[in-house]
């Protein structure tokens, strides 16, 4: 297929293209580069632009005869979103139907959308299943879940297949050390422990350690990016005019802030220091994934579940290019 991969110049989005151009298909990345690289993109098939800039989105999908989208065009740091909600609801909403609105006017009828476990709010229930309600606590959170149901709305009118796949903790990297992760600012809690064992920050700071969990610090289900690929490729495969696909993707297990930790020390062999920290305001005590949805509605399923498995390909990435992207 053609396919343009909005945001395919980001963490996840990059990934996705590995994979997307490992099975054949013709792929073109849009990407503003705003936390992009354009070293994570193939230089013959990569456009800079923005989802408002409507018209370079149009050319893009006639010139190349796009027949999908995959979209990971949004801004996802939550801090952010609180302090600058503009920010979030301009490019994550407003940009969000500008695309869907120009694929409409170009014929294209399949997105896969990446969304959030973020829109869930504080667990009522974990492990996490789909028809657990969704009450997001941050702007973030809340601009998916506007998008969420946009397609909904657009599946029914003008019968537009989509997948929403809900994520809980990307991490990990290209099994090849060929691409990783690199954030800027990092929030994401492996990188940033990886960091310490390069020696670029002295600490980690474990913000909360009375949780009601054994350890007493949070606990996340961590999912690999190649896992979080293979998905975005088997959904795109289920896709027809009006398909309407909503799924979480997680392995089903979680680990703390602690036995990550640890786990980083075991794979580098280096010693990590710790500070410990208040709570974080908005930080649920447990997250973890209910995979069966996936499973009935992709026939898919994670396949590195093994937390230090994660790490080790992070480990590759990161000691490899220290300096990410920059390297």
């Amino acid at each position: 297929m053609n396919i343009l991969v909005t945001g395919g110049a980001g963490y996840v989005g990059s990934h996705a293209v590995k994979h997307l151009v490992g099975k054949g298909h013709n792929v073109w990345v849009f990407d503003n580069l705003v936390y992009g690289h354009r070293g994570a993109a193939d230089p013959k098939r990569f456009v800079q632009g923005d989802l408002h800039e409507k018209d370079k989105l149009a050319k893009l999908f006639r010139e190349h005869k796009i027949e999908a989208v995959m979209h990971f065009a949004a801004y996802a740091l939550v801090g952010e979103s609180v302090t600058d909600p503009a920010k979030y609801y301009q490019n994550n909403i407003v940009g969000t139907l500008a695309l869907l609105d120009t694929m409409r006017e170009c014929g294209v009828g399949k997105i896969v959308f990446s969304s959030t476990c973020a829109t869930y709010g504080v667990p009522q229930i974990v492990p996490i299943p789909e028809d657990h309600p969704q009450a997001p606590i941050n702007p973030y959170g809340y601009t998916k879940l506007v998008i969420e149901r946009a397609l909904e709305d657009y599946a029914h009118a003008y019968k537009l297949g989509f997948a929403a796949l809900r994520y809980f903790n990307a991490s990990g990297a290209a099994a090849d050390g060929s691409i990783g992760e690199d954030h800027t600012p990092e929030s994401h809690l492996i990188p940033l422990v990886l960091q310490v064992a390069l020696g670029q920050r002295e600490h980690i700071t474990i913000f909360g350690t009375d949780y009601p969990t054994p350890d007493g610090t949070c606990i996340r289900d961590y999912i690999h990016v190649d896992d979080l690929a293979t998905a975005h490729l088997k959904a795109l495969e289920k896709l027809g005019p009006g398909v309407a696909i909503k799924c979480n993707l997680g392995t089903g297990v979680g680990q703390s802030v602690r036995e990550v930790i640890t786990a980083c020390e075991e794979v580098t062999g280096k010693r990590i220091k710790t500070v410990e920290g208040p709570r974080r305001e908005g930080d649920p005590p447990e997250l973890v994934c209910n995979p069966a949805g996936a499973k009935r509605m992709l026939d898919w399923q994670a396949q590195h579940t093994d937390i230090k498995e994660t790490i080790a390909s992070a480990w590759k990435w990161h000691s490899a290019h220290p300096n990410g992207f920059g390297d």
